[in-house]
């Protein structure tokens, strides 16, 4: 089995939202052959709680407002640390970077096949250690940025 049209047309545009939204390291994965309660799972990351929010926010709106769907299900807006959206065809995941890591969802799913998304959400990839990166040569320059 495979995802359906319909989860494939949700996926790309959470995908797109997601990256609208500038979140990091943007996948999608087809877990329709591994799980009977969905087709696909959506990941995104984000290196600050107000923008795991931020693009949640925007995957849910667009969705709603382009597609006519409304997650049956959210959770994790407590914390912002994680947070779920359930829209039965698809399930999608915005995690904070720190999160992302952690529980590397990425690992329990690499067996299932990749979904095709968005050039703007392609692009996302490397953009968590992008960041990470910067925010590290930020913290060795000290205060003023001299070393």
């Amino acid at each position: 089995m495979t995802a359906t049209d319909r989860s494939l047309e949700l996926i790309h545009t959470a995908a797109q939202a997601a990256a609208d939204k500038l979140a990091h390291d943007v996948i999608a994965y087809d877990v329709s052959d591994v799980l009977s309660i969905t087709d696909a799972f959506l990941l995104a990351s984000a290196p600050n709680d107000r923008q795991v929010k931020a693009i949640v926010d925007e995957i849910e709106e667009r969705l709603q407002k382009e597609l006519g769907a409304k997650p049956v299900r959210r959770e994790g807006d407590r914390d912002a640390r994680w947070i779920l959206l359930d829209y039965v065809d698809i399930v999608v995941h915005v995690q904070h970077s720190e999160e992302r890591v952690f529980y590397a969802l990425e690992r329990l799913w690499k067996d299932c096949p990749e979904l095709e998304l968005p050039a703007d959400a392609k692009a996302t990839r490397g953009k968590a250690e992008e960041h990470a990166k910067q925010q590290a040569a930020e913290a060795d320059q000290g205060p003023g940025g001299e070393w």
